[in-house]
């Protein structure tokens, strides 16, 4: 069981410590946090409370995180694009198609049933059931590289980082439409939409501060452009959400852009490119990329022969 002090901030009175705690703690999920006050695990003052209580100066909180649930995940022989190995971290470059972590409808062939065939009994488990070693995550369609943790220190050292939004996170994406400006910056809350569950939209009532930084890399005829997003937070479809919020969606992107798209694609056209962080062990900073897949390359030839 870890145990955490916090002492409230001036800027958190009167607001829900449900959403300060999700925000505070942004790896563990708004699941997780939920069960941190069913179990009684969160007290203000020595006291136990409500999901719904709102913050008054001086408050103090005491938290309880239990020990990870050991997982019951298959062990599946996939062949994982591996480009870095040491005693704490594993780089990955995700395939299209692939499920990061076990969920309702992929509970085989995801990266975390290939990761515990290939690294059994060393991978962390602070994130709890499911999601052994696993510190951040994209989508299923979403290719790129992300960062798997063997152990628990590496896991929470990483985790402040990613708090901390001191994380470089980059990645690219190609847009409908002609982005007129060289660069620009979404600073728009993201929750989930109140009319579809399935769905994230820009939610000004109940989301969570996001913020994309982008910038074009190159136009192609006025119909789409390509362009660099930065994350300085990671919300759930941050980058997909964000840019169709500007009237810019991502290519192939069927849940927030057109359902119909000219060429034929699996999913949105977005790729994790570049990651860095300070290592865990060394104190260093270290970055990692991974080369844009042959589709989208391939794309992007497609593209420029539209002049």
């Amino acid at each position: 069981m870890e145990e955490y002090n916090i002492e409230s901030y001036d800027e958190w009175n009167d607001k829900r410590i449900d959403k300060i705690l999700a925000d505070y703690f942004d790896s563990y999920s708004r699941s997780f946090i939920k069960r941190l006050f069913d179990d009684q695990l969160v007290m203000v003052n020595g006291r136990n409370v409500k999901p719904s209580y709102k913050f008054k100066s001086g408050d103090t909180v005491d938290i309880s995180i239990p020990d990870p649930v050991e997982v019951n995940i298959t062990p599946e022989n996939i062949d994982l694009d591996i480009r870095y190995e040491d005693d704490d971290i594993i780089i990955v470059n995700k395939p299209k198609g692939m499920v990061v972590h076990p969920a309702p409808g992929h509970y085989s062939g995801t990266l975390v049933n290939g990761l515990m065939y290939h690294f059994q009994g060393a991978l962390s488990g602070i994130n709890g059931e499911f999601r052994p070693g696993i510190v951040h995550r994209i989508d299923m369609n979403t290719t790129g590289i992300l960062v798997v943790c063997k152990n628990d220190t590496a896991h929470r050292c990483l985790s402040e980082q990613l708090h901390e939004h001191s994380i470089t996170r980059k990645y690219y994406a190609i847009v409908h439409g002609n982005i007129s400006e060289d660069s620009g910056t979404v600073d728009k809350p993201i929750g989930r939409n109140p009319k579809d569950r399935k769905k994230m939209a820009i939610n000004n009532r109940n989301g969570r501060r996001a913020v994309t930084h982008y910038r074009v890399l190159e136009r192609f005829s006025g119909q789409y452009t390509l362009i660099e997003c930065q994350l300085e937070t990671g919300r759930t479809h941050q980058i997909r959400v964000h840019m169709a919020s500007i009237g810019h969606p991502i290519l192939g992107d069927e849940l927030y852009g057109p359902k119909k798209c000219p060429f034929k694609l699996q999913g949105q056209t977005l790729h994790a490119g570049v990651l860095g962080f300070i290592h865990p062990s060394t104190g260093e900073y270290v970055e990692f990329d991974a080369e844009l897949p042959a589709y989208f390359r391939e794309l992007i030839d497609k593209l420029k022969k539209l002049r």
